[in-house]
């Protein structure tokens, strides 16, 4: 057993890999870098699928869920990041297809600082 304490971001990793989550549909930004981070050193069977467009990773999430019936994760950075994931998201909550779209969000300090 590993006794080296997680940080939020491995242990929300490894929190999706315990519940058997296959895929993150995302697309790369600031806040989030964390958790794309430790989508590369936490030791998992996720497989991470990059995409163009945050748009893009919830419409692919959403085939993947209605294909396979599974929950599907998507990972965006905040602001604009999450802004683009609105169109997917409410077609999935819509159709009750499940999904979980996870946001990164700037430090504390920053915020009302037009740092998203």
């Amino acid at each position: 057993m590993n006794k080296t304490p997680l940080d939020g971001a491995q242990a929300l990793i490894k929190t999706l890999d315990d519940l058997g989550v296959e895929y993150v549909f995302g697309y790369s930004g600031g806040a989030a870098i964390p958790i794309f981070d430790a989508l590369q050193t936490v030791k998992t069977d996720i497989k991470f699928i990059l995409v163009r467009h945050e748009q893009g990773a919830v419409h692919m999430a959403d085939g993947y869920a209605r294909a396979t019936g599974k929950p599907a994760v998507v990972l965006v950075t905040s602001g604009p990041g999450a802004g683009n994931t609105v169109t997917g998201l409410m077609t999935a909550q819509m159709d009750s297809v499940p999904m979980i779209v996870l946001c990164g969000q700037t430090v504390s300090w920053m915020l009302g600082k037009d740092a998203f």
